[in-house]
């Protein structure tokens, strides 16, 4: 489970091609196992086909009853209380898992404000890397656990 670079630029295609696209860049490796927590129909296909290339399975969703190596947090604003999201996420985690939280973008239908995200992310006990601008649509935040939370 790779940790990214982290950068607040936005996603160039030339990029995606040096690095593999942003599910390289995110850290996705093959094997993992993904799962998905508010899948809608906004959400970007494309990066979802990606991290099933790069990881070599399809993503799993809500329903999946193991623990998981990312937990995909797709997130808007009128989606309910996202420090309980959060903490929901935590307990599907393997040791050392990560959530990604994918929320639209400044200016977009269901923008959740930095302050808000950084008020649940540390209710919920996690870290968060500076966030990266993932697609056209959605940025994100990587969400990590304290080392020893088990």
């Amino acid at each position: 489970m790779g940790a990214p670079g982290v950068e607040e630029t936005a996603v160039t295609t030339s990029e995606d091609e040096r690095t593999g696209g942003p599910e390289a860049r995110l850290g996705f490796e093959p094997g993992q196992v993904v799962q998905e927590i508010g899948l809608g129909d906004d959400v970007d296909e494309e990066l979802r086909a990606g991290i099933a290339r790069v990881i070599g399975q399809e993503l799993v969703g809500e329903d999946y009853d193991d623990v998981v190596d990312v937990v995909l947090l797709w997130f808007r604003e009128e989606d309910g209380d996202l420090t309980d999201g959060l903490v929901d996420c935590i307990a599907l985690l393997e040791d050392g898992g990560v959530i990604w939280l994918l929320t639209p973008k400044v200016g977009l239908d269901g923008h959740v404000e930095p302050s808000d995200i950084a008020e649940a992310v540390t209710t919920a006990g996690l870290s968060q890397a500076r966030p990266v601008s993932v697609t056209k649509r959605w940025a994100g935040a990587r969400l990590t656990t304290p080392k020893s939370r088990r």
